[in-house]
């Protein structure tokens, strides 16, 4: 995949899979630690959604490169 818009639209796939996978990991929902009033129990009570972005664009990377470089190796 030699265009920047392909790899660009490749790697938004890649990282919206790898954010799908990733969000379960870690959470507490308010029902195990408390229940805050005015809330539903089975919310997270800290999804901390910017590490989680983070672990996303680091794994995602990984992941793109790896395909980056079968799609250079069989085409070649």
């Amino acid at each position: 995949m030699d265009s920047v818009v392909g790899m660009l639209a490749l790697y938004f796939i890649i990282w919206w899979i790898t954010l799908f996978a990733i969000l379960p990991l870690g959470v507490r929902s308010q029902w195990e630690d408390e229940v805050v009033p005015g809330t539903e129990p089975g919310a997270p009570q800290r999804p901390k959604m910017w590490r989680k972005a983070l672990i996303t664009t680091v794994v995602a990377a990984v992941i793109f490169a790896f395909i980056q470089m079968l799609i250079h190796t069989v085409t070649l």
